[in-house]
Parts: C-alpha cells; sequence; structure tokens
C-alpha cells in the first residue's frame, strides 16, 4: 500500500470526480483498516524529498486532520486515538516530522512545523515527548536559513497549542533566547527574521517571568521596537502586532518603553504602508481597552492614589496623539462606504479617537473642536467628512454637560447636511453622526433634552427624506431612527413627541423595506429594526395603528413562503426571520395589556400557522425567530395556547434534536419553559416526550455546552409548571444535576471564559433546583425530595468557599437555600443548621450591596426560620 500511497494522494487532487471520489474512498479504507500504518505512510511521505510537492502536502494535511478538530467531542476521540497507538509508531512518526524541517521545499517544512505543533499539543499536557523542545533548539544556529526558518515556526505553533502551565521556565528560556535571537537586526534572512517575530508573538504568553525580569524586558523591548523599523514590511506588520499583544498581556511593564513606542507607532501612521499603520494605530487603541477596563473595574472610588492600576498613557499622550489621529482621518477610500468588511486607516484612526474620547472624557474636546470647526464647510468632501467622523466619533465618553451645548449647535447644521451635501460619503457619516447623538445624549436620563416639540418634526421629516437616499447612507437614517425611538422607549405609555408621525414613519419604514436594492447595505435589515424599536417604543394612543400592522406583516411572510415552495434562497430566509422577528415585537407590544391584547388575539390562529410554515425552512435564522416568536405567542396567549400543542410539539422536539445548529437548540429549550408558564399543569401531556430529549440533549457530547445551562433551568421550569408530577423525573433529573454540580463546584484556575461558563451552568443547576422544591411546596410527596437535600447544601456551601460567583448566580444560590427550607420545613432543620451557607453565606448576602440578592437573603432567612422554629 505505501507504494501506492503517493498515486491515491495525487488522484485524490485529480480534476475527474470519479478518479477523485475512488482515491478519497481508498484513503478512508486504509485509515480504517489500519490506522497506525496509515499515519506512518503519511509521515513517510511529507518526510520524503523524492516525492511530488502536490502529494506531501496532502499527506501532511490529512496527518493533521487526524490529530486536531473543530468540534470538542470529535477533538477528545482524535487525542484518545493518538494517545493510545504503539509508541514505536509514535516514535517513527514523529522522527519523520522532525526530519521534515530540514526539507528544501518551503511547503513541506511549513506542514511538518504545524503537524509537530498538533502533537505536541496533546502529548505535552501528558508529559510525553520530554526531549521535543530540546532537539529544536539544539545547535539551532548552525542550521541553514530553511530549517532555522521551520524550527521556529515550529515553536511559535506549539506556543499557540498548549498553555503555559505544560513548558517548564528552564525551556521557556531557551525558547524565547532562540526566538529573540532570530529577531535580532543582524540576523540577515528576512524569512527567519518574520519567523521569529511570529513566533514571539505566540509565546508572549509563556514569558511572564522574563517580563517581570528588568533586563530581560528591557531586551525583549528593544529587539521588537527595531524590528518596526526593518526594511521588510511583513516584519515591520508582525512587530507592531506583538506590541499589540505586548499593550494589552503586560500593561503595567510598558512606562519605560511608552516615549519611544509613540515615536515608533507616530512614524508608521504617517509613512508607512496600510497594513502596518494599521497594526501601529491598533496599539493605541488597545492600551485604550485596557484603560478603560481599568478605569471602569475600579469605578470612582479611587482618590487619585497609586494602588490603581492605571497609567493614564492615553491621558499624558493625548496632545500629540488627537493630532496624529485626526490626520489619519482624511485618508479615506473612495469606495469604503460600499464595501461592508472595509477597513482602512481612516476607520481605524475614528475608531481609536473613539475609544481615546471613551477613556480621557471631556479632555478630548477641546482638542478635536478646532479641527472640526476648520473642516466642517470646507470645499473638499475629504474635509468636510473627517470633520462629521471626528464630532461623531467623540460623542461617547465626554459628559453630557460638556456636548449638550454643541450639539444642540450642530444638529441643524447635519441635519441640512443630510439633505443637501453633495457627496455620498458626507451624507453617509452624517447620518452615522446623527444616530450616535440620538444613543447618547437622547433619552429620558438627561437634564436637557436635545429633541423638543420644536424640532422633532424637522428631524424625522429629514430622516424619511434620507431614507430614500442611496442604500448606505439610508441604511444609517435607519440607524438613527432607531435610537431616536429608542430614546423615547421609557418615556411612559402616555407621551411620546413620535405619535403624531407614527403612521408616517411606519409607512416610510415599510417602503424602505419593499426597494429593490434594500439587499444591499444591509439596508432591509435596518429598516426592520428601526421598525421593531418604534412599535416598542410606541404609547397607548397608537394601539390601534400597531394592530392595523399585524395583518400587513402576515401577509409580507404569507408570501415569503409561497414563493418558498416554488425556489428558496438566501434572501427569502433572511425576509422570513425578520418578518418573525416584526412578528414577535408586535406581540409583546400588544400582550402587555388587556386592551390590546383582546384585539390583536383574532389573529392569533393565523400567526401561529404561518411559524409552523417556516419550519420548512432550510435556514437556521429563520428557525431561530419563528421559535422566539411562538414563545411569545405563548406567553401572551397563556392558557390559550394549548389548542396549537398538538401541532406544535412535533417541531419543538425537532429544535430540541437540533445538534447543528445549536443556537435552534438553545432557543427551543427557552421556549419550552415559556409554554411552561403558559400552560402550567396543562404541559403534563407533553412532558414525558420533552423530558426524554432534554435528558438525551445533556448526556450527549455532540451538543454545544452553551446550550447545558438552560437545559437544567428547564427542569426547573417544567417541575414549578407539573408541581408533584414531577415526581417521575426525579430518578432521572437529579443524579444528572448532581454530578453537573460536582463538576461546577470547584474551578481554581480556570480562564475567564471558563468561568463565566461555569457560572452559567452553577446557574441553570441552581434555577433546577429552585423550580423543583417550589413545585413540591404543599404537596404530601415533598419526603420524596429529603434524599437530595445533603447533596444540594453541600453544593452551596462549596461555592460559598469557592468564592467566584457572580451576582446572579449568588442571587440563586441563596434563593435556594430558602426554597429548600421553605419546601422541606422542619425536616430539613437539623441539616440545614449544620450548612455553612446558613450562617457565614447568608449573612454575607444580607448585607450585600446589590438589592436583590439582599431581597433573596430575606426571604431565605424567614424560611429558615420557621424551618428551624419547627425544632423549638
Amino acid at each position: 500500500m505505501a507504494m501506492e500511497v503517493t498515486q491515491i494522494l495525487l488522484n485524490a487532487q485529480a480534476v475527474d470526480g470519479t478518479v477523485r471520489k475512488q482515491a478519497e474512498e481508498n484513503l478512508k479504507q486504509f485509515q480504517e483498516q489500519n490506522l497506525p500504518s496509515f499515519l506512518f505512510s503519511l509521515a513517510g511521505e511529507l518526510a520524503n524529498d523524492d516525492k511530488p510537492a502536490e502529494s506531501r502536502k496532502l499527506a501532511g494535511l490529512i496527518l493533521k486532520n487526524a490529530l486536531d478538530a473543530k468540534e470538542q467531542h470529535r477533538k477528545i476521540e482524535l487525542v484518545q486515538r493518538w494517545l493510545s497507538l504503539d509508541s514505536a509508531v509514535k516514535t517513527q512518526i514523529k522522527a519523520f516530522l522532525l526530519r521534515t524541517l530540514s526539507s528544501p521545499v518551503a511547503d513541506a517544512r511549513s506542514t511538518a512545523s504545524q503537524v509537530i505543533a498538533k502533537v505536541a499539543g496533546i502529548e505535552l499536557p501528558h508529559k510525553q515527548w520530554p526531549e521535543l523542545i530540546g532537539s529544536l533548539l539544539s545547535n539551532i544556529h548552525q542550521l541553514p536559513a530553511p530549517t532555522r526558518q521551520a524550527t521556529l515556526e515550529s515553536l511559535g505553533y506549539i506556543c499557540e497549542e498548549v498553555s503555559p502551565d505544560v513548558v517548564d521556565q528552564d525551556h521557556v528560556n531557551k525558547i524565547l533566547t532562540a526566538v529573540v535571537q532570530g529577531m535580532n537586526s543582524s540576523e540577515t534572512n528576512n524569512d527567519v527574521r518574520l519567523a521569529a517575530v511570529r513566533a514571539l508573538y505566540n509565546a508572549l504568553g509563556f514569558a511572564r517571568a522574563n517580563f517581570c525580569n528588568d533586563m530581560e524586558r528591557d531586551y525583549i523591548m528593544r529587539v521588537v521596537c527595531e524590528a518596526t523599523l526593518s526594511p521588510e514590511p511583513k516584519i515591520r506588520r508582525a512587530a507592531f502586532e506583538c506590541l499589540v499583544a505586548i499593550s494589552s498581556t503586560y500593561y503595567e511593564k510598558l512606562a519605560p518603553y511608552i516615549q519611544e513606542i509613540f515615536n515608533i507607532t507616530a512614524k508608521a501612521v504617517k509613512e508607512d504602508e496600510e497594513p502596518v499603520a494599521l497594526q501601529a494605530i491598533e496599539f493605541w487603541s488597545s492600551i485604550c481597552d485596557e484603560e478603560i477596563d481599568i478605569l471602569e473595574e475600579y469605578g470612582g472610588d479611587f482618590s487619585g492614589d497609586s494602588d490603581i492600576p492605571c497609567f493614564y498613557f492615553i491621558k499624558q499622550a493625548l496632545p500629540v496623539l488627537v493630532p496624529m489621529l485626526l490626520e489619519t482621518l482624511l485618508k479615506q477610500e473612495e469606495d469604503q462606504d460600499q464595501d461592508e468588511g472595509a477597513w482602512n486607516i481612516a476607520m481605524a484612526g475614528g475608531t481609536c479617537l473613539g475609544l481615546v474620547a471613551r477613556t480621557v472624557g471631556d479632555d478630548i474636546v477641546p482638542l478635536v473642536m478646532p479641527f472640526i470647526e476648520e473642516n466642517i464647510t470646507k470645499p473638499d468632501w475629504r474635509q468636510r467628512e473627517a470633520a462629521t467622523y471626528a464630532f461623531g466619533s467623540i460623542l461617547e465618553g465626554p459628559s453630557p454637560d460638556k456636548l449638550v451645548p454643541l450639539v444642540n449647535v450642530a444638529l441643524n447644521f447635519m441635519l441640512t447636511a443630510l439633505m443637501k451635501d453633495p457627496n455620498n460619503h458626507v451624507k453617509d457619516t452624517t447620518a452615522w453622526t446623527l444616530g450616535r447623538m440620538f444613543e447618547f445624549l437622547h433619552g429620558s436620563a438627561l437634564e436637557t433634552p436635545i429633541i423638543t416639540q420644536a424640532n422633532c418634526q424637522q428631524i424625522i421629516n429629514v430622516l424619511l427624506q434620507s431614507m430614500k437616499d442611496v442604500p448606505n447612507v439610508a441604511e444609517k437614517a435607519c440607524g438613527a431612527l432607531y435610537f431616536l425611538a429608542q430614546g423615547f422607549e421609557d418615556a411612559g405609555s402616555s407621551s411620546s413627541p413620535l405619535t403624531p408621525f407614527f403612521q408616517e414613519i411606519v409607512q416610510a419604514l415599510l417602503g424602505v423595506t419593499h426597494r429593490e436594492d434594500a439587499g444591499e447595505s444591509r439596508l432591509r435589515t435596518a429598516a426592520y429594526e428601526a421598525l421593531n424599536e418604534v412599535v416598542r417604543s410606541s404609547t397607548d394612543e397608537t394601539a390601534p395603528l400597531v394592530v392595523q400592522l399585524v395583518p400587513l406583516i402576515m401577509m409580507e411572510l404569507h408570501k415569503t413562503l409561497e414563493t418558498q415552495e416554488i425556489s428558496s434562497d438566501e434572501k427569502q430566509n433572511e425576509l422570513q426571520g425578520l418578518l418573525c422577528g416584526c412578528l414577535q415585537v408586535i406581540i409583546q407590544k400588544l400582550g402587555s395589556s388587556e386592551p390590546t391584547k383582546f384585539h390583536f388575539m383574532q389573529y392569533a390562529d393565523q400567526m401561529m400557522s404561518l411559524f409552523l410554515r417556516v419550519f420548512a425552512s432550510r435556514s437556521a435564522t429563520a428557525h431561530e425567530e419563528a421559535m422566539l416568536a411562538i414563545g411569545a405567542l405563548a406567553y401572551a396567549t397563556g392558557a390559550g395556547f394549548e389548542k396549537y400543542m398538538a401541532e406544535f410539539y412535533r417541531y419543538l422536539e425537532m429544535g430540541l434534536q437540533n445538534f447543528e445548529d445549536y443556537q435552534v437548540c438553545a432557543i427551543t429549550v427557552g421556549v419550552v419553559g415559556d409554554v411552561c408558564r403558559a400552560l402550567e399543569e396543562k404541559i403534563l401531556p407533553y412532558c414525558d416526550g420533552i423530558m426524554t430529549q432534554l435528558l438525551k440533549d445533556l448526556s450527549s457530547n455532540q451538543l454545544h455546552r452553551s446550550v447545558k445551562p438552560p437545559i437544567f433551568s428547564c427542569f426547573g421550569d417544567i417541575a414549578l409548571a407539573i408541581g408533584e408530577n414531577f415526581e417521575k423525573y426525579l430518578l432521572y433529573a437529579m443524579p444528572m444535576l448532581q454530578s453537573a454540580a460536582e463538576l461546577s463546584a470547584h474551578t481554581s484556575g480556570a480562564d475567564d471564559d471558563m468561568t463565566e461558563y461555569t457560572n452559567s451552568l452553577r446557574n441553570g443547576i441552581l434555577e433546577a433546583y429552585s423550580g423543583i422544591f417550589q413545585g413540591f411546596k404543599g404537596s404530601p410527596k415533598t419526603q420524596l425530595l429529603m434524599p437530595y437535600a445533603p447533596y444540594i447544601l453541600q453544593f452551596l456551601d462549596s461555592l460559598y468557599v469557592e468564592k467566584d460567583m457572580d451576582d446572579v448566580v449568588t442571587k440563586t444560590a441563596i434563593g435556594v437555600l430558602g426554597d429548600l427550607a421553605d419546601t422541606l420545613g422542619g425536616n430539613a432543620g437539623p441539616l440545614i443548621q449544620q450548612s455553612v451557607s446558613s450562617k457565614e453565606f447568608l449573612k454575607e448576602c444580607l448585607s450585600s450591596e446589590d438589592p436583590l440578592v439582599k431581597e433573596s437573603a430575606e426571604w431565605a432567612k424567614l424560611a429558615i426560620s420557621r424551618a428551624i422554629s419547627f425544632l423549638g
């Protein structure tokens, strides 16, 4: 077989479909019949310089895919599979890989370095292949340049693949030494130098100890800064990427270097090629992100003393940083507004300016206003657009006191520009800036409103007129209208300046959705988003008009379903999603008060049958939106929803089985909760099917982990709805909850993502317990829960001891303590008295600053004192 493997790999890339299919079949058979020999011959092919480049590349690729996969469950299988291979075969494969690093063929070297990293990613955490890093680094300086490059590339990929704790500090020092030497300006080969800079980027997370050592840090920083001046643009760009990564990883170590970094970034922004200049701007955006996070975390509590780890780099650099950024705004591209993925110097500069404004607040205003005043009326469109962009960028951050007077002056000017400026770029940015004014400086919280009865009509006239403009301008006008409406959302149900224009606005937005070119620049989506917001913020006065919208939108949805039967395309599916989303908003609006609910119920049957027809489309987005709309309908119709269940149930089951589009699955789980709240005990006939499916979902390793917390909460919704009838599920649900609880109780050393996930898992588990206790309350069957009480209290205690709950989990946890005491009463008294939770944890929550935690704790205290007094 090994003889033929070259030919099969070449055939697998043949133009002729039959030849290709046959070769793929052969590879699959070979892999299934004899995996060790299959992987061995692939590694041999990759390492053999006499073989064709095409077969070697594919061999390496198949080898890489045999070690790693995107889906978590598949990845775990592949890791286990590799670990259980015969160690002699693995040793031979690894030798082939290391040998390939010195191949004269660049593609083969590069592929081998990726595969080496994948093997390292599996073996190093299991304390295998300890000699790898040593063998890569041995005599690296004597090697020919191509091998040095491939070796550095391997080291970089290895650092990307494994976590810092599996490489000991001695090895880290050696890696950094090799990398930094490769980056040095004395390295004459650009490929080697580029590989070294990229490797440093991946190795930064490993270098904590080295960054704490002044001498080593100085040396690393010097070499990175020198690399930003290399004659080769790719090296300059990669070096700036390193600086960006250093700015977020080692912010607190930057002070000695910040002046020099400003000089080299300013030079790059002014003179260098765009990809390099973009990274130089990104450095300052990254510093802003760091300082915004620090200042938000420490809030206003610090009194200027030194315990707050903020160095105020941005504040100090303002006088030079702002002019540098303002200059970039004049480097626009002719067609940037039409291209959705566009990103250039002007856009990066404006984004950074916006971050600077959020970092320093009022201090930025006097530095930007002269630029705006000077350029806003210039004949060259670039100057007018840059001035408008600068103004829009600084509207978030500074205080309303500072901005409102400026906005009051600018508003009229902007409205005129949106109508009359001859240039589309200027109009696009003007509409965006108006949207920002309404987003940040308009709403019930502000003392001086910028929108009054006097100017409201003019604003609406201009925006509605602007919606007829080219798609990119019209889309921004819809966005501005969205924020205009949103500002009135909490004005109460009685009065809103938009009320007299409601009909006109809705007609204009529906007009936009019917434009021939509504598919461009996200225009149709923006129009529906604005329409939804206008409905959400509407008052009782316009409720009859909202009711009239229902048949219109239903008709639109009906049309898409009719055409779907003939042909289904992306656009139709997207439109179905938007229409279902719009109906969902209308259902929530009209369902929230009795008089309007009565009018709209006449459409409920037709709506439901339309939503069910959407499930025939093949689009996950449309399914999600239809499912959410049905959830809203269930909530609004309450017990009346029962008549739809017989037909709806199979779609509910389909949604719960949809592992592929896990968002659909998660939303369906949420809708089960809505239906439980609507139907209460009437959901009983469907519970066996639903619980069976939920338990299957939990035990599947193919379902995305994010769906698991809502499934646990859903147990609680079901138990609340059916009360003591939940008895027959306890045997299945409780062990599942218990093992998940044990897993989620201890998380020390997890990263932020993991901690966030663990907290959502804990919250789901606690919501389940809470629903189960409340569901059984007052039932003669409460004693069935007694055997589980010790485990639940143990879980609460261990959460308290771990000390890494967020406020949401704290509130739910202390609530569960109350529910347990409330439902089990005196029987649980002794158990509760022995738990940490009923003492220290409760005491802490009673004095919490979070009113929701405190309220939950007061209730728990009451329930516990009642349970314990039974013991009297």
